[in-house]
């Protein structure tokens, strides 16, 4: 157990100092153009998202579960006195059901003060600042349910660049329908 505690409190220490150095460093007025990202983790997949696309990130919000709806809703959330739909990333990306236990992470998409959706995930690993030369365009659009165009190789990080907004038009085409899995993954009895 306490090899666990110290694993927590040395990754604890090292996003704190990530943190604290983002302020002390000098700002480079000669510093390549970059673009700032969430590493996060959905089911065991790593991925990315914008922070343009993202209007908030929280922790631990309660979810009360819907009777009935799509595969992907998980259920209604509170965000400063409104009632936001909650689907689960893993399962709009086709990488199968949620577990039972509620993600720990939302993201709230920005751009839709009108009708806000949060998007839950398992974990949050950090902050990226990369240069806009790590990100290049994803050899196949159809993984992750067509909502990963770019991928991101940084120093401690590898993975595909989820966009808000397709995974957004994905919820409105279907309604939070999962997509369905590949016919070669699919087993019949016989």
């Amino acid at each position: 157990m306490s090899e666990v505690r110290e694993r927590v409190h040395d990754r604890t220490a090292a996003l704190r100092a990530a943190f604290d150095r983002a302020f002390v460093e000098p700002l480079r007025l000669d510093a390549p153009p970059s673009e700032h990202l969430l590493a996060i983790r959905v089911g065991t997949k790593a991925c990315a998202l914008r922070l343009t696309e993202i209007a908030g990130l929280f922790a631990d919000r309660r979810i009360t579960r819907v009777p009935g709806g799509a595969a992907a809703l998980i259920g209604l959330a509170g965000f400063r006195g409104a009632l936001v739909p909650v689907y689960s990333l893993q399962a709009l990306l086709g990488l199968g059901a949620t577990s039972a236990a509620t993600p720990r992470w939302l993201v709230v998409a920005a751009g839709r003060p009108a009708a806000p959706v949060a998007l839950a995930f398992e974990a949050f690993e950090g902050q990226l600042r990369v240069a806009l030369d790590a990100i290049v365009p994803a050899e196949a659009r159809s993984a992750l349910g067509g909502c990963a165009g770019e991928f991101v190789r940084a120093d401690n990080f590898a993975g595909p660049i989820l966009h808000l907004t397709l995974l957004l038009a994905t919820i409105e085409r279907t309604g939070g329908a999962a997509p369905k899995a590949p016919q070669d993954e699919i087993t019949q009895e016989g």
